[in-house]
C-alpha cells in the first residue's frame, strides 16, 4: 500500500497559480488510479479531479474545468494538481488519494489511501 504526502499549498492571490505535488512512496504507485478532493471550511469533501494509472485518462469537476489540470510521473512516484486562475471559492484543504480500481472514479469512497492534506487559500 502506498503512503501519500502533498505539498505545493500556500496564499495566493486571486488569478494567481499554485502546482501542487503528492509523494507517493510503495512500489505500487503506477498502479493505482489517483485523484484530488478538496474540503473548505464547513463544507463536504468534493471531487476535483482524477487520473488513471496509466495517465492515459483525466477528467475534472466542472467547477475546475478549464483552469486546473492533474497530471502524473509514475518514474517519479508523483501526482501533479496545477491550477490556474484561482479563485477565493478555490479555497480549501487540497488532499490527494489513491485507488486500486480498473476504473476511476470521482467518489472519495471509492479511494483506498489519502494524504494529509494541503491548505490553499486565494485572497481576492
Amino acid at each position: 500500500q502506498v503512503q501519500l504526502v502533498e505539498s505545493g499549498g500556500g496564499l495566493v492571490q486571486a488569478g494567481g497559480s499554485l502546482r501542487l505535488s503528492c509523494a507517493a512512496s510503495g512500489r505500487t504507485f503506477s498502479r493505482y488510479n489517483m485523484g484530488w478532493f478538496r474540503q473548505a471550511p464547513g463544507k463536504e469533501r468534493e471531487f476535483v479531479a482524477a487520473i488513471s494509472w496509466s495517465g492515459g485518462s483525466t477528467y475534472s469537476a466542472d467547477s475546475v474545468k478549464g483552469r486546473f489540470t492533474i497530471s502524473r510521473d509514475n518514474a517519479k512516484n508523483t501526482v501533479y494538481l496545477q491550477m490556474n486562475s484561482l479563485k477565493p471559492e478555490d479555497t480549501a484543504v487540497y488532499y490527494c488519494a489513491a485507488q486500486w480500481s480498473t476504473k476511476s472514479t470521482p467518489f472519495y469512497s471509492d479511494y483506498d489511501v489519502w494524504g494529509q492534506g494541503t491548505q490553499v487559500t486565494v485572497s481576492s
